[in-house]
């Protein structure tokens, strides 16, 4: 079985930054895609960031320029940088991975919390 923890969560205040990190273990097979899911009360599930094994990457507009999506395959971590955080980023961030040959795979989440 494949599990995900994620970790780094905490609360910041505006302008703060966090790095969050997705550690998995179990196999992945084949080409692979990480990334990074947010939800808020009362507003619909957002994507974040992605990452592709071979290292291309895709991001929210509202966080572009903000956040930083890595993975080291090493060590089966994928990690969120997440600088000049605002209030609006408050949510609780949930990584995954899936691939041609699975199903997503969720972390248990991280709450992210920026006021100040």
């Amino acid at each position: 079985q494949v599990q995900l923890v994620e970790s780094g969560g905490g609360s910041v205040q505006p302008g703060g930054s966090l790095r969050l990190s997705c550690a998995v273990s179990g196999t992945i097979f084949g080409r692979s895609v990480m990334g990074w899911f947010r939800q808020a009360p009362g507003k619909e599930r957002e994507l974040v960031a992605r990452i592709t094994s071979g290292g291309t990457t895709n991001y929210a507009d509202s966080v572009r320029g903000r956040c930083t999506v890595s993975r080291d395959n090493a060590k089966n971590t994928g990690y969120l940088q997440m600088n000049s955080l605002k209030p609006e980023d408050t949510a609780v961030y949930y990584c995954y991975v899936e691939s041609s040959y699975t199903p997503r795979y969720w972390g248990q989440g991280t709450q992210v919390t920026v006021s100040s």
